[in-house]
């Protein structure tokens, strides 16, 4: 905190009024330009990085079964849920062969370009 002792919010202020008259009216035109691009470059960034995620209701069900089943109901009921299984499965390959599809022709084009 030593640096902070010769620290006086007057004399920075005189200081700062005295460099800012000493200016060239090209000078300020520079800086106006120079803050609005960075503005400008500061709010593209941010309003890139907004975007509204879809919201999805993560509610798990749970069956509620009975005591007294057996063996071949327990297996029955497996392979229903096996089925199922399998088709979700099914549907997220899918999915990702597409997306993985469409990276590659993303891929093939930036090839042909040189990149």
């Amino acid at each position: 905190m030593r640096i902070l002792r010769h620290f006086s919010l007057l004399r920075a202020y005189r200081d700062l009024r005295v460099f800012l008259s000493e200016r060239h009216p090209h000078q300020w035109g520079f800086l106006a330009l120079a803050v609005t691009m960075t503005g400008l470059w500061i709010w593209a960034f941010v309003h890139d990085s907004h975007f509204e995620r879809p919201y999805h209701r993560e509610i798990q069900y749970v069956q509620d079964w009975r005591l007294d089943r057996t063996d071949e109901e327990i297996r029955a009921q497996q392979k229903i849920d096996e089925a199922e299984r399998q088709k979700g499965y099914a549907e997220r390959d899918a999915r990702r062969a597409k997306v993985r599809a469409e990276f590659k022709k993303l891929d093939d084009g930036m090839t042909a370009w040189g990149l």
